[in-house]
């Protein structure tokens, strides 16, 4: 290949973040290279028709460019950033264990990302929920049955794909098996490859059976694998090209992550990564303009060096464009599907409805990076007033003869919320349901914090 052909080859197999609702003259330089695709987070994201008025500027200057996002339901998205998502996440689905709702949910899904001009979602997470002290997995998971999990995401992506948005099986071979958050360190896992075989890849097994498009690795060690993290590990990609039968796009998680070296070690990282096999380079949320031009330019750097063989770099080029040919994104609006699955996934026990006067206390955990602050909570939805209390605030002096609704996330994790429950209230779990309070009127587990699983707890405490 010339020096002229690598530097498309190089840029079809990026995928970078931007800032503002409008792209950038650097966006629009990469564009016009043959940028592969770009990755759009809740800062370019106004209201639906800002959106799509992006999706489709992007494809004036590049009409084959693969738009991407992180649509997971529950309290990882994208589109609904400001009020919460209509669909619940994944351990709702998984209490549910209907794979027709969550087949149904994943078309609902994509038909809101095609009506906004995005044809590739990063979701379904597949990772088993081992251990619940997991905050990154946690409610993103599921649940903790390898084959629930399994016939949980093959339903997802078969939904999703169905309106021809492409499905992005995450994080391979299985964030769960560690409770460590990639994001801040590189996490490491010493568990067996039979243990892997197991408990982390039946879903994944079911991704590629059910002809997910895209599958994303980790950044995590796996001791069975070696010292290197998956996205850099070429036995981590044999094993899902060669044993799964794995023939799509293989995406890194963001580069930018502490798992992977960091941004400081980005362009060390992205020619590693694409050495040992992956083909698109999710790129992150927070690189300079230089950054990602500096990736670009170390990538054609090493095919011209030989350290990067340039067939491997064409193949993931190709891999790349045949996806962006594969989607055809079609609208389909199905919000009910997320309203039923929310209803259906809440575990009551005991009274919990309440009158007008109800005094809802949220004890809020910080947020996880992939999900980010909240701006939505269950005393708006419920008309409620409402006190929202973090770690080291105290409860303010309680009426006795008014109802007191105790919202929760994680309270297995967090002692401090525990602490705060005092008997007669009604306790809303919006985490993962590990931990019961004692003398509690009533306990209600939502299975996750989105807007449609608050909206079902606030039917719930109304009587409905």
């Amino acid at each position: 290949m010339s020096d002229r052909g690598l530097g498309p080859a190089a840029a079809a197999c990026l995928f970078p973040g931007f800032d503002g609702h409008t792209a950038p003259d650097w966006l629009k330089g990469l564009l016009a290279q043959g940028l592969g695709g770009v990755v759009l987070f809740s800062r370019n994201i106004a209201d639906p028709e800002q959106v799509a008025a992006l999706t489709a500027a992007l494809r004036a200057e590049r009409p084959d460019l693969l738009v991407a996002t992180d649509e997971e339901g529950g309290d990882v998205t994208r589109l609904e950033t400001a009020t919460g998502s209509s669909f619940p996440g994944n351990l709702a689905l998984g209490a549910v264990d209907d794979p027709a709702l969550t087949r149904r949910v994943g078309a609902a899904i994509g038909g809101e990302l095609a009506t906004a001009g995005i044809d590739l979602d990063l979701a379904p997470v597949a990772d088993v929920l081992v251990d619940p002290a997991s905050a990154i997995v946690g409610v993103r998971s599921f649940g903790s049955d390898p084959q629930l999990v399994a016939r949980h995401v093959a339903a997802f992506v078969e939904g999703m794909q169905s309106v021809g948005v492409a499905a992005c099986v995450k994080h391979f071979p299985g964030h769960g098996e560690t409770v460590a958050d990639s994001h801040l360190e590189l996490p490491s896992s010493d568990v067996s490859l039979g243990v892997l075989r197991e408990r982390a890849l039946p879903p994944f097994a079911a991704a590629v059976e059910a002809g997910a498009r895209v599958v994303m690795t980790a950044h995590i060690r796996f001791s069975a694998f070696g010292d290197e993290p998956a996205t850099l590990n070429p036995a981590a990609f044999d094993l899902l090209r060669d044993e799964l039968g794995f023939d799509g796009v293989i995406m890194t998680d963001a580069l930018e992550m502490q798992g992977a070296g960091g941004p400081e070690g980005i362009e060390r990282s992205a020619v590693r990564a694409l050495a040992a096999g992956a083909d698109a380079l999710c790129l992150g949320a927070a690189l300079t303009p230089e950054q990602v031009e500096g990736v670009h330019a170390a990538i054609v750097s090493a095919v011209r060096e030989g350290t990067l063989a340039e067939e491997r770099l064409v193949d993931a080029a190709g891999r790349v464009a045949e996806l962006a040919a594969w989607t055809s994104p079609g609208p389909l609006e199905d919000r009910e599907a997320g309203a039923e699955a929310a209803r259906r996934a809440l575990q009551v026990e005991g009274d919990a409805v309440v009158g007008e006067n109800a005094l809802v206390v949220d004890l809020r955990p910080e947020p996880t990076i992939a999900a980010g602050p909240a701006g939505h909570g269950l005393g708006e939805l419920l008309g409620a007033e409402t006190i929202r209390l973090h770690e080291g605030d105290r409860l303010p002096l309680l009426d006795a003869d008014r109802p007191l609704v105790l919202v929760l996330r994680d309270a297995h994790r967090h002692p401090w919320q525990r602490e705060l429950v005092v008997p007669g209230a009604i306790v809303i779990e919006t985490g993962v349901p590990e931990w019961r309070p004692d003398r509690a009127r009533a306990f209600v587990a939502t299975h996750g914090p989105g807007r449609a699983n608050l909206r079902a707890a606030a039917e719930l405490l109304q009587g409905g």
